[in-house]
């Protein structure tokens, strides 16, 4: 990245990428503003969202701002989830255009929101199909944050980065299992297994499914490399191309925590699809030194993480 400092906006700063996110944009000397509604201002009203924005007249806004939640919160809460995703996204370009129009936005995406139906999820095909119906009001909503985003470039040339992730992990995330990334519930929920002394420990599925993982450290990685790349709205794989089953994720992490009991896999609920990897090859050919974290190492650190913070 240019040695050049930055004066940067983190929408969602208080949350689990924001936090990791400010504390290596501070760490590499940018000076670094945190917006959240925790923090007094609600992202959805937009009379609150510009008068925090018009005197920072920020060179970059990470959007990690984010309604979301599990599979049963995002149908259970569907229209919120939706209106608000939506409503945050209206406001800012609505922001930027009217307040600081050189700003940069740069948001991440989440791969829920490629087709149901795809395995290795490639960029050309993101919009070739409906995203899957479990979780239909997040992935569409995300979606909507690129046609956002191609239209206030036509018509006021304001420039953004979109990225697309696969399922994020690590330490700093929420403890609540309803509210955390999957592969954290899981650590939260064996951990509670152990402390219980539970013979126990119980996986939806065959556990045969193969999904990819990013490593919070990776996510932050790859978001700052966005800074130096000028504009590019049609969304970007931070993609690996390489998946792990649920059962060997299981595994990791029962090894990692020195779980005693036996892990076992409810067959009677269903797997969904098979394979849920994304393309690594357009990232690769743009950042070509792009190393990713070792998935075993990445669950220790996550496993010593809510173990402090469980006690």
């Amino acid at each position: 990245m240019k040695n050049d400092k930055k004066n940067i906006l983190v929408l969602g700063g208080t949350g689990f990428i924001g936090m990791n996110l400010i504390n290596k944009l501070s760490a590499d000397g940018h000076k670094v503003h945190s917006c959240s509604k925790s923090q007094g201002v609600d992202i959805r009203d937009y009379r609150q969202l510009s008068k925090f924005l018009l005197p920072l007249k920020p060179d970059i806004i990470f959007n990690v701002a984010s309604h979301g939640g599990s599979l049963h919160y995002v149908k259970e809460f569907a229209a919120d989830v939706f209106s608000d995703n939506v409503q945050m996204t209206l406001n800012l370009y609505r922001a930027v255009k009217e307040c600081s129009p050189t700003t940069k936005i740069i948001t991440p995406f989440s791969n829920c929101s490629y087709p149901g139906s795809s395995d290795i999820q490639v960029e050309e095909e993101w919009l070739n199909g409906d995203v899957h119906p479990s979780i239909f009001s997040f992935g569409n909503s995300k979606r909507t944050i690129y046609y956002i985003s191609k239209c206030y470039q036509e018509q006021y040339g304001l420039k953004s980065v979109n990225l697309l992730f696969a399922n994020t992990y690590g330490p700093g995330d929420s403890t609540d299992p309803n509210h955390t990334h999957a592969l954290n519930g899981m650590i939260i929920r064996m951990l509670e297994a152990k402390k219980n002394g539970d013979k126990e420990f119980v996986v939806w599925g065959t556990g045969k499914p193969v999904r990819e993982w990013t490593y919070v450290d990776d996510f932050i990685k790859a978001l700052i490399l966005a800074i130096d790349i000028n504009h590019l709205e049609y969304p970007l794989n931070i993609g690996q191309g390489k998946g792990y089953s649920i059962e060997e994720s299981a595994l990791l992490i029962k090894e990692s925590i020195g779980y005693g009991g036996d892990i076992v896999f409810d067959t009677t609920k269903l797997d969904g699809d098979p394979i849920k990897i994304m393309s690594g090859d357009n990232f690769i050919n743009k950042f070509k030194d792009f190393d990713f974290y070792d998935h075993k190492s990445g669950i220790q650190k996550t496993v010593e993480y809510y173990e402090d913070v469980l006690k």
